[in-house]
């Protein structure tokens, strides 16, 4: 047996997250996702001058409530045996938002990104504003 963190059992560590997150594909990917967005807001906010800011914090807390989100689905899909139908979709959904946001931290770090995600991203901006 080998032992892990506060000398539990690997085995049981492991046990713990497939409860959590079952079987989810692209969990990796959505971390890895998260993790160059992070660097990549990081870096503008550098570039800008407020790499300490409030929103920031929020930002990262946001993403921590992601798992949350997808804990939630996953219990969702084993109580209703979905076969991983929601989780998978909530997984995919916070892909396409991490990758959309990555984008749009190059765009504005002036990074070349072709016009026709430039030009969504756009669309989708100017629609938030006229909500607000």
């Amino acid at each position: 047996m080998l032992i892990g963190i506060g000398g539990h059992g690997m085995e049981q560590l492991e046990i713990i997250r497939f409860y959590l997150f079952g079987e989810v594909k692209f969990l990796h990917l959505l971390v890895l996702l998260m993790a160059v967005d992070i660097v990549t807001g990081v870096i503008k906010a550098g570039m800008k001058g407020n790499l300490w800011s409030r929103k920031a914090f929020f930002g990262y807390a946001r993403k921590m409530m992601i798992f949350g989100i997808i804990i939630l689905a996953n219990v969702i899909d084993q109580i209703l045996a979905l076969s991983g139908a929601i989780v998978y979709s909530t997984v995919l959904f916070y892909i396409v938002n991490e990758g959309l946001s990555i984008v749009e931290n190059l765009n504005e770090m002036g990074v070349k990104v072709p016009s026709i995600i430039t030009d969504k991203l756009k669309n989708i901006e100017d629609k938030e504003k006229e909500e607000k």
